[in-house]
């Protein structure tokens, strides 16, 4: 699924806020205008790959008051088909009612700047979260939201045509977060593969979904400091319910799945 050919269709129509469906092309590769690729993951090998990803495991709700314990077993993180399989499942593991993961490029790909993107199906169903997005290298130190956080992609399953593009800084975090949803035009984003990206420069950060601008930042556009100018990373993680999301109920079905064609990180051309 996940094929440079594929890629280059997309990164055309891309450029001009054109929809098109990745599977059907066959092409060589293309660069999205003005940038060159700097890292990627594909997901075509048989398994995850460790020298790229991180799996962070746990169950302490991580801040939001989320359900699930994250672990790094094949049932929820794995590869297949072309794709990063991110499942949610309804089962009892280290004190939690619901299992599902989240991986991270801290230590192995950080940077400062670039055009983030990535091709996901998002799952679907209330007290659903999946979630695509960056966190300041700097975390450890300067905690959160000291370090900052972009979200690229966000859905909470009671919104089925939404995903949120936000920022967190000092001043400006959890629910007085900066950001902005962009709402699908037809159908649910859950129906069908979308490709999320930010476009993040200095002093300036644009979102993108399947090519359509839908929110900018600047540092005056923030209610405190502007704390983007250093490396941060990527994460992926697929959240079961939480304070924003809301807890599953007795229409949610699972297992659920999150699908990443794959994810690319561009510099820009020099």
């Amino acid at each position: 699924m996940s094929t440079f050919r594929a890629a280059a269709v997309l990164a055309v129509f891309l450029s001009t806020g054109a929809v098109v469906n990745a599977q059907t092309a066959n092409v060589p590769l293309t660069q999205p205008p003005g940038w060159v690729l700097d890292w990627n993951d594909e997901f075509d090998g048989p398994t995850l790959d460790r020298t790229k990803w991180v799996p962070e495991t746990g169950g302490d709700g991580w801040g939001n008051e989320e359900l699930e314990f994250y672990t790094d077993r094949p049932e929820n993180v794995r590869v297949g088909g072309g794709n990063l399989v991110i499942e949610a499942r309804k089962e009892d593991h280290g004190g939690r009612h619901y299992t599902s993961a989240r991986i991270k490029t801290a230590g192995k790909v950080e940077r400062t700047y670039g055009r983030y993107e990535a091709r996901i199906k998002i799952p679907r169903g209330q007290g659903i979260w999946p979630a695509f997005w960056l966190l300041g290298a700097d975390v450890g130190k300067a905690g959160w939201p000291r370090c900052g956080e972009i979200d690229i992609m966000e859905n909470i399953g009671r919104e089925p045509d939404f995903v949120h593009g936000t920022l967190h800084g000092p001043g400006y975090s959890g629910d007085k977060a900066i950001g902005k949803p962009q709402r699908l035009e037809k159908g649910n984003y859950a129906d069908d593969y979308h490709v999320y990206a930010v476009e993040w420069e200095p002093r300036e950060i644009r979102w993108y979904r399947d090519g359509i601008l839908y929110h900018t930042a600047r540092p005056d556009t923030v209610t405190g400091d502007w704390v983007f100018e250093h490396p941060f990373f990527v994460i992926l993680n697929l959240a079961v319910g939480g304070a924003w999301p809301g807890n599953p109920d007795a229409a949610t079905v699972l297992p659920q799945q999150m699908l990443v064609d794959y994810v690319r990180v561009y510099r820009r051309a020099r």
